[in-house]
């Protein structure tokens, strides 16, 4: 019985520990946490957030074929005159223009937006919009990216740690799929809902927190070697219109399966075609032909099924981390599972505060509790928020 019970404190004592580290994990850094967490949700739908505050980005699909690549380069040449063509994206889906940007020799790049079914250009904006400010402080705070990644990769610890810990501290954690919230106080209703969300998110927090280690590693020498391109012989015009969809033309016979997502005019590499073929799993780049505007010589054509294991979890990184490979179906998943982990971030300390201020007979508030225990930690994070905030301006801002 005494080595009974002396095994029974000992597992007590261990859950203790266990649960004091899952506190810590969730505790300290919490209000940067959620900032983090907050807008890198947003940024799945950070596209469609334009769309919807962007009138020239809107579209309406028709039946009939989209514009050739060398019309809607021509039509973003005629409205921006004493620009250059610098990338044509296609359009995400068939309610979006396509968006060309121009480098007008004014800092940023200007955006240029299609019609893909008729080639009428709908409109112009400045490189800031929602997109650009999303994924810069999330994935930088809008510092060097040097700092500003390993700042914000560095969370990913805290996400494994949190990953860990809560399954070690619930007992049986497998029966708890179902167990539906039963309400009362707040202590109560918050951890269920925590307990519950922790669950079904398992995988989530696993995969956001493994492609931020990933981030992390590549900031800080670890990244894949990127395939060179050759170089054009002679400088050449940049081209556009039926000039532009003949050097297609002769890229497609190449590849014919390419589906160009994405075209580059660079002085170095010629024109290159990017976009999705035989790889499942990688960014656009893994698939790359450079055509040289001169002559329709290629240049360089790069599968994304030639890459090694290195360069392959590279390009896999963000389309994992962002939800983007299966379109608005996984962005929406991936959308709801960031809700329910920047609210799992606000629960826990809501029990956090909850259980001490129970333990305390309410002495102490439950606000004046959850900052006691965020300590120093809470002005690092609210510091590092305000700076990410106050340098938006100039870390977006550019042609207007």
């Amino acid at each position: 019985m005494v080595k009974a019970g002396g095994y029974a404190k000992a597992k007590a004592k261990g859950r203790s520990l266990w649960w004091r580290v899952h506190s810590w994990a969730g505790l300290k850094l919490a209000i940067f946490m959620t900032f983090v967490l907050a807008t890198g949700t947003l940024a799945v739908f950070a596209h469609e957030i334009d769309w919807l505050v962007t009138p020239a980005m809107r579209a309406s699909p028709q039946d009939g074929p989209s514009v050739s690549w060398g019309t809607l380069a021509a039509a973003a040449t005629r409205a921006e005159p004493h620009g250059r063509l610098q990338i044509i994206y296609a359009p995400i889906d068939p309610w979006f223009t396509a968006e060309v940007l121009m480098d007008t020799g004014e800092g940023a790049p200007r955006r240029v937006y299609v019609d893909p079914w008729s080639g009428r250009v709908t409109g112009t904006h400045g490189w800031a919009n929602v997109h650009r400010f999303l994924r810069q402080v999330h994935r930088h705070l809008m510092l060097p990216t040097k700092i500003g990644i390993p700042i914000v990769s560095s969370l990913a610890f805290l996400l494994l740690a949190s990953l860990i810990t809560g399954i070690v501290t619930y007992k049986k954690w497998w029966r708890g799929f179902f167990r539906l919230p039963k309400g009362g106080d707040a202590r109560k209703l918050s951890g269920d809902l925590h307990r519950l969300g922790g669950l079904w998110s398992l995988w989530f927090v696993a995969l956001i927190a493994l492609t931020g280690m990933w981030y992390l590693v590549e900031t800080l020498g670890g990244r894949a070697p990127v395939p060179g391109l050759a170089e054009v012989r002679s400088a050449a015009a940049v081209p556009t219109g039926a000039e532009l969809d003949r050097l297609i033309a002769g890229a497609r016979r190449e590849r014919p399966s390419l589906d160009i997502r994405e075209i580059r005019f660079t002085q170095k590499n010629g024109v290159v075609l990017l976009g999705q073929e035989h790889a499942w799993l990688v960014r656009d780049r893994a698939n790359e032909v450079a055509v040289d505007p001169a002559d329709g010589r290629i240049l360089t054509s790069l599968d994304g099924t030639d890459l090694d294991a290195h360069q392959r979890i590279a390009e896999m990184a963000d389309p994992l981390h962002f939800g983007t490979f299966g379109g608005l179906v996984t962005k929406a998943l991936w959308f709801l599972f960031g809700l329910v982990l920047t609210g799992m971030s606000g629960t826990g300390v809501i029990i956090y505060a909850k259980r001490l201020q129970k333990a305390e007979k309410g002495q102490r508030t439950a606000r004046r509790i959850a900052w006691a225990g965020m300590g120093a930690y809470a002005y690092v994070g609210i510091a590092l928020i305000l700076l990410a905030l106050a340098l938006t301006p100039s870390a977006i801002g550019g042609a207007s």
